[in-house]
């Protein structure tokens, strides 16, 4: 099998909500606790999907169909740039700052019902773009903080 290049992003958002269904605010930091995802956060739990990452690429692509969407806006805890989220591996790692590891479980999600975004625009890119992990080691994330996938 070949190596695989490392590839290397930042955080642009870290964001939050106190209920499911809903878009999350940024909130620029935030602490991710080990085996439970963010903070507070309504979808922390002892899952598989305890951490939401979607990309600003992506984020960017709705942008472009005329849409007024940010960070957050696709129920995302993390939005990422400069890393190919969906082309990471299950069970691939990633480090966020100095002290964060993650590990990928899911790629994309199937959506059961239409969120308010796809009715805006008749499309929704977190269901394909989207990944969930789960927390290895906890820690603080911040806005700015780089992001790897060894």
């Amino acid at each position: 099998m070949a190596n695989r290049k490392q590839q290397t992003g930042n955080v642009v958002a870290v964001c939050w909500s106190k209920n499911k269904g809903e878009r999350k605010t940024n909130i620029a930091e935030a602490q991710l606790l080990e085996n439970h995802g963010l903070e507070n956060d309504a979808h922390a739990g002892d899952g598989h999907r305890q951490i939401s990452l979607l990309a600003i690429e992506s984020i960017n692509k709705m942008r472009e169909k005329g849409l007024d969407v940010n960070p957050g806006d696709f129920a995302e805890n993390i939005t990422t740039e400069g890393i190919n989220l969906v082309h990471l591996p299950l069970g691939g790692k990633l480090r966020v700052g100095n002290d964060v590891e993650l590990e990928v479980t899911q790629i994309g999600k199937e959506c059961h019902d239409r969120c308010a975004i796809y009715y805006q625009a008749g499309d929704c890119v977190m269901p394909r773009e989207g990944i969930f992990v789960k927390v290895l080691k906890g820690g603080r994330v911040k806005t700015g903080d780089e992001i790897s996938a060894p």
